[in-house]
């Protein structure tokens, strides 16, 4: 299966009023430019010039991922507009430069070159899978440049120039996994797509079940965008006869497959509850909500979360994007990061990347989901939900934490990363210390 499909294309909009989001997609590759764009300079500089602050979108428009991220970006523009609206940060308007990452990693890196050095952007939102991180990671490393990632990921990292403002492993993968275990059952087939994230995800879910008396029957992947789940499917029914748990992290349109072709198998939710991390509200309404009902997912905010904010929050992205769309983790996570990094700037007083990091740390947003808060580990606290799809494609949520669970990027069911811990407020910590 091609990872390429013909590209969206967008127009470029013309001088922002208050209440626009200015846009310009840029389809060229980046080149091989300096360093010269990092932090201070570029970000102080160059990327404020004039009425305007350049920040970068980075994510697949198309490809196998553009089904879940090409709606991440449709909540980033909302978060700029309503900025835009209120007057801007520091007294300027925010012009996003959108690039296509085309599910394929070495173009997020390129993309993100272009983006830092040719651009010269303040800040970058960006990527969905973890092999984009891991891709454009070095880039903003070396560059002491600034992204911030917006969906839940495998953990394992803690670097100093992304802000993760999706689900750290204990925030999503973990809780879901004891709730299986105390609800539906003790055996577990683990599918996922053959990249860092599924991998490592399913190394964190072995020693977990290992730990509390689960076992794993069962693990097998498909390259990001196959489809062919026939094998996977006869290897579940070999190894869980009678019904089981299935945990799915599956990434993109792999998961059309799966769902359509276990309902025609008769592996329905009764006895093969599927619990993914990677499908939310819009992928649940492309792939039909009829394949999915009664099956479950794990996230931290689900449109039918109740609460003031997200009533408020539903209806604008409704009313802007249209009435049948819907919202989902993803992109509350990324809507959510925008503003964070408008109140870091503000408070900082500048566009300088070293003074927005610092300035990030303690603030907090009250957010759809309920009020997060930024960690010195660049992860934010955050309320873990699970949720079973019902007729109409969204989800009743069946589990919710009391209170947000503070985030831990560093596992602690893995050895060679327990007890360990991130903390970017004090360089004697850092990226990885013994906690």
């Amino acid at each position: 299966m091609s990872m390429q499909l013909n590209r969206r294309k967008f127009l470029v909009l013309g001088s922002a009023t208050a209440g626009s989001v200015l846009l310009k997609s840029c389809a060229s590759p980046g080149g091989e430019g300096g360093d010269t764009a990092a932090g201070g300079d570029a970000a102080g500089g160059d990327a404020a010039s004039g009425e305007t602050v350049k920040v970068g979108i980075l994510h697949s428009l198309s490809g196998t991922m553009a089904i879940s991220e090409t709606t991440v970006v449709d909540a980033e523009e909302l978060a700029i507009k309503e900025i835009n609206a209120a007057g801007g940060i520091l007294g300027k308007q925010i012009e996003a430069i959108k690039e296509d990452g085309a599910s394929d990693w070495p173009t997020f890196n390129e993309k993100a070159i272009k983006l830092i050095d040719q651009d010269k952007v303040a800040t970058v939102f960006g990527c969905w899978t973890s092999a984009s991180r891991k891709a454009v990671k070095d880039t903003f490393e070396t560059k002491n440049h600034q992204l911030w990632y917006p969906v839940q990921y495998e953990g394992q990292e803690c670097s100093k120039n992304i802000f993760y403002t999706g689900a750290a492993p204990n925030q999503q993968i973990e809780p879901a996994v004891d709730w299986l275990l105390e609800n539906k059952g003790k055996e577990f087939f683990l599918v996922g797509s053959d990249y860092v994230f599924p991998r490592t995800a399913n190394t964190i879910i072995k020693a977990q079940l290992e730990a509390k008396g689960g076992t794993t029957v069962g693990e097998d992947y498909l390259p990001l965008g196959n489809s062919e789940v026939t094998p996977i499917i006869t290897k579940i029914k070999a190894a869980l006869p009678n019904g089981g748990v299935i945990f799915n992290s599956l990434n993109g349109d792999s998961n059309v497959a799966l769902f359509k072709q276990m309902q025609a198998a008769g592996m329905g939710p009764d006895l093969y509850p599927v619990m993914s991390v990677s499908i939310a509200e819009e992928e649940v309404r492309q792939i039909g909500p009829e394949f999915l009902k009664g099956h479950y997912a794990a996230w931290n905010y689900f449109q039918t979360v109740e609460s003031p904010a997200n009533t408020k929050w539903v209806a604008d992205f409704k009313a802007e994007k249209g009435d049948d769309r819907v919202t989902n983790d993803p992109m509350e996570a990324a809507y959510v990061m925008v503003y964070f990094w408008k109140q870091a700037v503000e408070k900082a007083g500048t566009f300088d990347i070293d003074a927005v990091r610092e300035a990030a740390y303690g603030q907090t947003f009250d957010a759809p989901n309920g009020l997060y808060t930024m960690n010195a580990n660049h992860h934010l606290s955050k309320t873990v939900r699970l949720g079973q799809v019902r007729d109409d494609g969204l989800f009743d949520i069946v589990y919710s934490t009391d209170a947000p669970v503070v985030p831990q990027p560093w596992n602690q069911y893995v050895a060679d990363t327990k007890g360990f811990a991130c903390d970017w407020s004090d360089p004697a910590k850092g990226e990885k210390f013994q906690a």
